[in-house]
């Protein structure tokens, strides 16, 4: 019962300390460089947001959320982090 509810934390209800790569980031690093396009689609889009550089996002931080920034102008990915 523990488990299951560390697994479906809330987002933003925890910071996790040191180099956790709860949001699997480390699995996504190949996309750098490549167009937005070639992102793949997941079935559950709740712990992942695809958006600009320049873009305004929230503020909140969720070590479970992967964030895929890209160039708006060039639309190749730039940055592949948790948060």
């Amino acid at each position: 019962m523990v488990e299951q509810a560390e697994a479906n934390r809330p987002v933003g209800s925890h910071m996790p300390g040191g180099d956790a790569d709860l949001c699997k980031a480390a699995d996504y690093q190949y996309l750098i460089g490549k167009h937005r396009n070639e992102i793949p689609v997941p079935v559950e889009v709740v712990n992942r947001r695809v958006t600009c550089t320049t873009c305004p996002v929230t503020m909140d931080y969720s070590a479970y959320r992967l964030n895929i920034f890209y160039n708006s102008q060039t639309e190749i990915v730039e940055q592949v982090r948790c948060g």
